[in-house]
């Protein structure tokens, strides 16, 4: 007697996770590895900014309040503030003015007068603020009188301008200090 084998139930595949999973885990294992190598060879240094003693030169003033309110905290970025420095010696001519009294982008000026000529307060700020990140972006005479701007990014995301107009030089000499905030973003 034969007998007819019984009918089976088909055949079930079952999908294995160990697969992708074992993809997934040999990547994060490269990945720190090479985070690894990474963090060994090229340690991270904080850059130190050290600001320039020129000998003979004009010294910053660190005292000074002349400028508080161009540096004003809720305005001014943290990493715009340290530029907003004046010479020793600096005394100013009138109030501080804020040319657009907080409507739109932020513009301060100040005038001073100090006893040292245009050269020797230009290149303070030549010096000074290229120490601390500034680009000196233009320099020539604005009206005959020498001018030099200076840019920098602002963490506020907008670029920030720093403005040195001499308008008289001798042995006392008048200038003026501008900051603006640039209405382009960064």
């Amino acid at each position: 007697m034969s007998t007819t084998p019984r009918p089976r139930p088909p055949l079930t595949t079952t999908t294995s996770i160990w697969p992708a999973a074992s993809i997934l885990i040999l990547g994060v294992v490269m990945l720190g590895g090479f985070l690894l190598i990474d963090a060994v060879v090229n340690p991270s240094t904080t850059p130190s900014t050290t600001i320039p003693v020129v000998v003979g030169g004009l010294q910053v003033d660190t005292h000074s309040t002349l400028l508080a309110s161009c540096a004003n905290k809720g305005v001014t970025p943290a990493n715009i503030r340290p530029g907003v420095i004046v010479p020793q010696g600096t005394v100013a001519v009138g109030a501080v003015t804020i040319a657009n009294q907080g409507a739109g982008d932020f513009d301060c000026l100040r005038h001073f007068t100090t006893t040292a000529t245009a050269g020797k307060i230009l290149g303070f700020y030549q010096g000074q603020l290229g120490a601390l990140g500034w680009n000196l972006f233009s320099q020539g005479a604005a009206s005959g009188n020498p001018q030099m701007l200076f840019q920098k990014a602002g963490s506020d995301t907008f670029y920030w301008v720093i403005g040195v107009t001499v308008t008289k030089s001798g042995t006392t000499s008048s200038w003026t200090f501008r900051i603006y905030q640039n209405s382009s973003a960064i």
